[in-house]
């Protein structure tokens, strides 16, 4: 979920992967579409009455001049929900501690605590109708006020994307996001981009490589990859696990494994 960046963990003991982390779906087209694991958000909403969890667990590194800092990123949690066939109702919380090493030596001031609730929606915009892409618009809000001391950021944090994709062929898949986001600690807007390719080597297994990234109006570009594998246990539950690391400065590892799984209304 993500703004520009996701991180390892062990998260209740599942490990591995899905089928796609964006908007291809296998040849069983009953199985799940998430917006894990990757950067890149899925094309296409859960469906009306159709509850979704998406959560796992990230590590990431950065070390500069002897300090090195580290996140832990507890139970990424994204609660999708769909309010219409085409409008779904996102909201999602993460628990993070992070770690200071100065010359090696662990500081004793670390923190911990909740980053600000994401509140949001996604809607379906179009279907993929031959060389036009399937589309979908999110937008998240996150308050100041829902996060606890440690990573309560200055500004109020608002972003918007249009998530796109096209179907390459019966196993493969491109998926692509275009978006700006506000606040956290910094007024400045930031053009925000990701690009996701997926490969189904079976029904069950599947992999995806992306890029992703953001421009800041008065600081300089971040750019990241990951790629990682999938394995869809059944038609409601997927697994997934994933690697990466910065193109520029910021990030040294990326790590992270997780699950996702929903619930239909069987009215």
């Amino acid at each position: 979920m993500k703004l520009t960046n996701k991180k390892l963990l062990l998260t209740v003991g599942l490990f591995s992967a899905i089928q796609l982390g964006f908007s291809q779906e296998t040849e069983n087209s009953e199985a799940l579409v998430t917006d894990r694991p990757d950067a890149t958000e899925a094309s296409s909403t859960v469906g009306k009455g159709v509850l979704q969890f998406e959560t796992g667990g990230l590590y990431e590194s950065f070390e500069e001049n002897n300090i090195k800092s580290e996140n832990y990123t507890y139970n990424t949690m994204l609660i999708r929900y769909g309010i219409l066939d085409n409008l779904e109702f996102r909201l999602g919380w993460d628990f993070v501690e992070g770690v200071t090493t100065v010359n090696g030596n662990k500081l004793d001031n670390v923190t911990s605590g909740l980053s600000p609730l994401l509140l949001g929606m996604k809607l379906d915009i179009a279907e993929e109708k031959g060389c036009m892409p399937e589309i979908a618009l999110i937008g998240h809000v996150f308050p100041v006020f829902s996060a606890s001391e440690d990573y309560r950021p200055e500004y109020t944090g608002v972003d918007f994307r249009f998530s796109l994709s096209h179907t390459l062929s019966e196993k493969s898949s491109l998926g692509y996001n275009i978006g700006a986001q506000w606040g956290n600690d910094s007024p400045e807007a930031a053009a925000i981009y990701t690009l996701a390719y997926g490969y189904s080597f079976t029904d069950k297994f599947g992999m995806y490589a992306e890029v992703y990234g953001d421009f800041p109006e008065d600081s300089s570009a971040n750019h990241y990859w990951d790629a990682g594998l999938t394995y869809l246990v059944n038609n409601d539950l997927q697994l997934d696990a994933y690697v990466g690391t910065s193109i520029t400065e910021g990030q040294d590892l990326l790590l992270g494994l997780g699950f996702s799984s929903e619930q239909k209304n069987k009215q």
